[in-house]
């Protein structure tokens, strides 16, 4: 899609329901760890699937962590295709991976140290799921491919997947070229079920407290239209994305349904973006992180929001 404000075609794509395969029965989740990785665990483990565990860090001796885990560097390919194909004792293969792992920013240590090890482990997850045969993968690809931080204003508001991505930091560059690869892989092994879910900034219930202190500038969080994704939420698109049985690469954006404002969506649009153009008429404190086209193929539905933890 050219920059243009045009609003996304219509889909053709069966409802949902129609269309979601059957949840696969054993799942590695890498970063298990990690803010989201904590939340996909958990989510995971409760409506009853298997999950292997993975984190480079295991927060204190492996053996007390709770739930199955295994300590493994997703830069050695060696460790990836043993902790996914059962090579490591008193673990199974798995059936599913979710990739999680990540330096999860932009600034926390060198652009080429974020970048060696996050296209490496990346390239090392794709490999040893094509390896070993596993057709179902979903993994953590990000908000910020969309041209975050948006000095750049974006083309059209609320932003989708419908235009290419403008990584502006070495970390959304490495993000938008695991879409690419995410592609190639699913050319080579056309069984593949590949999602990626452009997630945004994650927040866990204690975050909460902060965010009435954003109305006082609304040049605060702007960087990413005022976006966010309740940990609980973003482990349900998981949940979906894992349920998704149409062979070949996709993505969407995965945000909550509300931005971390009071004010509303058009207001913020008005007095910061002036220039941008809305493609639809915006609910009071609808997300300007599109989620439409996740709702539409996944099912999801964000069932969170800051405003009922906050008074």
């Amino acid at each position: 899609m050219s920059d243009s404000p045009t609003a996304p075609s219509s889909s053709s794509v069966p409802p949902p329901a129609d269309r979601a395969g059957a949840l696969p029965r054993r799942v590695a989740v890498t970063g298990a760890h990690g803010k989201l990785g904590r939340a996909v665990v958990t989510h995971l483990r409760a409506i009853g699937l298997d999950v292997l565990a993975i984190d480079r860090d295991p927060a204190g001796d492996p053996r007390d962590v709770p739930g199955e885990f295994v300590v493994a560097d997703l830069t050695d390919y060696g460790q990836v295709v043993e902790a996914f194909g059962g090579g490591v004792d008193e673990h199974d293969a798995v059936d599913a991976v979710v990739h999680l792992a990540a330096i999860p920013a932009p600034g926390m240590t060198t652009n080429a140290a974020t970048f060696a090890n996050n296209s490496a482990a990346t390239y090392n997850v794709f490999a040893a799921a094509r390896a070993l045969g596993i057709t179902t993968l979903v993994w953590a690809s990000s908000e910020t491919v969309l041209g975050l931080p948006f000095d750049t204003p974006p083309p059209y508001a609320p932003v989708d997947e419908e235009y290419a991505p403008r990584p502006e930091s070495t970390y959304s560059l490495n993000k938008a070229l695991e879409e690419d690869l995410a592609r190639h892989f699913c050319r080579w092994q056309p069984a593949l079920v590949a999602v990626g879910l452009r997630f945004s900034n994650v927040m866990d219930v204690e975050d909460y407290a902060q965010f009435p202190s954003f109305d006082a500038d609304p040049q605060l969080r702007r960087w990413n239209l005022w976006g966010y994704i309740d940990a609980r939420d973003g482990a349900q698109a998981v949940e979906k994305a894992l349920a998704h049985d149409v062979p070949g690469a996709d993505v969407f954006v995965i945000a909550n349904a509300d931005t971390v404002m009071s004010r509303s969506s058009a207001s913020l649009m008005a007095e910061v973006y002036p220039d941008v153009p809305l493609t639809k008429e915006l609910g009071e404190h609808e997300t300007l992180l599109g989620i439409d086209k996740a709702r539409r193929v996944l099912g999801y539905e964000p069932r969170h929001s800051w405003r009922d933890h906050v008074g």
